[in-house]
């Protein structure tokens, strides 16, 4: 429809213009989509299979929806996203109270205007964006915020009675007619606040101090929780979750491969560092890992749950680490190496939630018992287990390494190394690369398997790992053990 060319209300019928709600308008955009085999969610990872057809099935249906899952877990990005299934633009009365429609006006102003002007009230275009409202739910939200009040200021100027709606000021939902409203953390509002809700839900009446006003509102409510909010800091009443019609679970990724996706899409890295430097597949799939061991450490809170953004700040951190040291060391690019990780703690321990274990421990305490647990895993998955390998028929491929740091030499990997000092310092270790050659003959950046083996083999208590100031020690653990005793 041209749009340009249509400004009253008489334009409008003559271009044959139907009305239709915003549900069936969402449900009939979304069966164009389907039909032409388009995704909906654009930019939503991980959930092909799970969240996205639960979506498109409420909204087939028509109903209102509830996300409900952890944080982190991409809710409000849907409910954004939604907005994608709606018209370009729809006409509304120009100087209504409402986003009115011009053939079926509800505001009082609205219906005034078309009760003066007929077929010559003017209408303009509202687009899409400008069809979404949200709201965070806060204990201090108020029935005024949401629905309305009356304003005395206006009673007083048009002199009329308090009991003339033209006197209310209409609050977020009624100016949302014909939207998309979300609220999230739904358990955080007020009871009393959400009896007012499903009044709006289910029987389209609100009750602004106690004058009935009744109003066919067409919204659809999106609304999020985090299912820890239900003990935590509220919860959900039954009335107005029983008037919800579809209740989604979201979830966190189920893979590495789908966890740096995500990453990647929504990390923001400036384009100097993005050119200088090279983060290896390795050290990707290892900080997905220290994520998922998050979700699953026993001294982080498992109902609080691990943020997506933890990975996404923590591998800007990484880049950024190996960046900083780069540009110290004048180089004009530089790959990330593992003892970068070690710059993404503040991201880890800004993230995570402690069970009381866990704040015993400290909170740089489990960022360091994460990230070793990731190590550990990820190591032996691409190398023998070392106890294992002196089983082995043929000659152990750790002995050499074994005979070099039990003979008491040490390794002092500093953190601001050059590459050229890097690279020295691994090829000095004798077997190192033979070590790397054996179990990953193919991979790349063989300098930083070599460093990871060395922070494996630590991991497996082959040699101990010590941290500097300004640099990490490896050695022989009973060497460091008698230096000990002799101090």
């Amino acid at each position: 429809m041209d749009t340009k060319n249509i400004k009253t209300i008489g334009d409008l019928k003559k271009a044959g213009y139907k009305s239709r709600s915003i549900r069936e308008e969402l449900r009939a955009n979304l069966v164009t989509k389907l039909s032409k085999g388009e995704t909906s969610y654009e930019g939503v990872l991980g959930f092909d299979d799970t969240v996205i057809p639960d979506l498109e099935r409420a909204i087939l249906s028509q109903h209102n929806i509830l996300l409900l899952g952890l944080r982190g877990q991409a809710k409000t990005r849907i409910a954004r996203l939604t907005t994608g299934l709606l018209d370009d633009y729809i006409p509304v009365i120009k100087g209504g109270d409402l986003n009115d429609d011009p053939l079926s006006p509800i505001s009082s102003s609205a219906i005034d205007l078309i009760a003066e002007h007929g077929d010559e009230t003017p209408i303009e275009w509202l687009s899409a964006e400008d069809r979404y409202v949200e709201k965070l739910a806060t204990p201090d939200v108020s029935i005024a915020d949401l629905i309305g009040d009356v304003d005395p200021i206006k009673a007083a100027t048009l002199k009329l009675p308090y009991s003339d709606p033209r006197v209310i000021h209409h609050g977020l939902i009624p100016r949302s007619h014909r939207s998309i409203f979300v609220l999230n953390e739904l358990p955080d509002l007020q009871p009393r606040i959400q009896v007012a809700l499903f009044n709006i839900l289910q029987e389209g009446d609100m009750q602004i101090r106690g004058f009935k006003l009744r109003l066919p509102l067409d919204i659809l409510f999106i609304f999020t929780a985090n299912p820890e909010d239900y003990t935590n800091r509220g919860s959900i009443i039954t009335p107005l979750k029983d008037r919800i019609e579809s209740q989604i679970l979201t979830h966190y990724p189920v893979s590495l491969d789908i966890a740096k996706e995500i990453t990647t899409q929504e990390m923001r890295v400036a384009e100097q560092a993005k050119k200088m430097i090279t983060v290896p597949e390795l050290l990707k799939d290892l900080l997905e890992m220290i994520v998922f061991e998050a979700r699953e450490s026993e001294l982080v809170d498992e109902k609080s749950g691990v943020s997506a953004r933890l990975s996404i700040s923590a591998m800007e951190n990484l880049i950024s680490s190996a960046e900083r040291r780069a540009i110290i060391n004048g180089e004009k690019t530089s790959t990330a190496r593992i003892s970068d990780l070690w710059g993404i703690i503040p991201s880890i321990t800004g993230k995570v939630e402690l069970v009381y274990e866990g704040e015993q421990e400290g909170s740089y305490t489990v960022a360091l018992l994460l990230i070793s647990a990731a190590v550990k895993k990820l190591f032996l998955s691409l190398f023998d287990h070392p106890d294992k390998a002196i089983k082995l028929e043929d000659k152990d491929p750790y002995g050499t390494l074994r005979a070099w740091f039990g003979a008491g030499n040490e390794v002092d990997l500093l953190n601001h190394a050059t590459d050229k000092a890097y690279k020295t310092i691994l090829a000095d270790i004798p077997s190192l690369k033979k070590l790397i050659e054996r179990y990953q003959p193919e991979a790349e950046h063989s300098e930083l398997l070599m460093e990871f083996a060395l922070h494996g083999l630590a991991e497996t208590e082959v040699i101990s790992k010590e941290f500097l100031q300004r640099s990490i020690n490896f050695s022989d653990p009973l060497a460091n053990m008698f230096n000990q005793l002799d101090n």
